[in-house]
């Protein structure tokens, strides 16, 4: 039976509904590849999964940071005979010191959230990449739900900006505003680590462990999901509990985690431009210099 684009919109807005939330679960258990797996093959996949994940949050946690690169470059440069400020003197000169050093933070998303994960997929569970999330696939059908938590979220942000703590925190590029090309550079680097995001906890994490442990994959990933948003504004840590549990849900619904990644990319670029707003700080210029 074929459903208009409105039925599947009002569908979608009931099964996110708080109320419905265990019924959308059952609901998705009742197709493959919901408990695929035999006992001892789940026992394997659960423990592969969790220990590939476990050690991918591990290095991305203490390879982040600017300190750990600026590490690295002193290394560098005593490897070239050089003094051990060398290259991060070079750097600096550049005026984009700050920029290089969110790049390094996002190539540690890279590594741990998307290289490591796809070798478990090749090497181990041996499905096409593709199959974790990375097709477009029934994400048009669920437009409603993706707007449904993008909609409130993005008031949030309109209200947010008048908070002092907000402008402060957002955007973590402190030079955004300097100029058209940093802040394009910027979100290019933000939303490529959502997209890394997207891929670890809604395609990997919930794909790779539907076959075990059936929809109960989504509670799990929530667990980390929301542990990753410590460091954040509380309310922003507090609504990763109900985000990640439906944003799970309408990746598993439909197998794709690009949904995800554009109501992500939506939040994002909102709470950096309404920032800046608040500040009187959109680029005036491309270039900085």
């Amino acid at each position: 039976m074929n459903m208009t684009s409105t039925g599947i919109g009002k569908r979608i807005i009931k099964d996110l509904h708080p109320k419905q939330i265990l019924a959308a679960l059952d609901e998705i258990d009742a197709n493959a590849p919901s408990y695929t797996l035999n006992r001892p093959q789940a026992l394997r996949r659960v423990f592969v999964v969790l220990a590939c994940i476990s050690v991918c949050l591990l290095i991305i946690h203490y390879l982040k940071y600017s300190s750990v690169f600026v590490a690295l470059l002193q290394v560098l440069s005593e490897t070239v005979d050089k003094p051990s400020h060398y290259l991060y003197q070079s750097l600096t000169q550049t005026g984009f010191v700050e920029l290089i050093t969110y790049a390094w933070w996002a190539a540690c998303h890279v590594l741990g959230y998307v290289l490591i994960p796809a070798l478990v997929i090749k090497r181990y569970i041996k499905l096409p990449l593709a199959d974790f999330g990375w097709r477009w696939n029934n994400t048009s059908q669920h437009w409603a739900g993706y707007i449904l938590l993008l909609s409130p979220i993005l008031l949030f942000v309109v209200i947010a900006a008048s908070n002092r703590d907000f402008v402060a925190h957002y955007p973590f590029y402190r030079l955004a505003g300097r100029s058209w090309f940093d802040f394009l550079a910027w979100e290019c680097l933000y939303l490529g680590q959502f997209i890394c995001l997207e891929f670890f906890f809604r395609g990997f994490f919930l794909q790779a462990l539907r076959p075990a442990v059936g929809a109960n994959a989504v509670w799990i990933m929530c667990v980390p999901y929301l542990m990753i948003h410590f460091p954040k504004l509380w309310p922003e840590a507090g609504g990763a509990i109900l985000f990640g549990l439906l944003l799970g849900i309408l990746a598993l619904r439909s197998a794709s985690i690009w949904g995800g990644f554009f109501v992500h990319a939506g939040v994002a670029v909102g709470m950096d431009v309404a920032s800046l707003l608040k500040q009187g700080n959109i680029p005036k210029v491309f270039w900085p210099f």
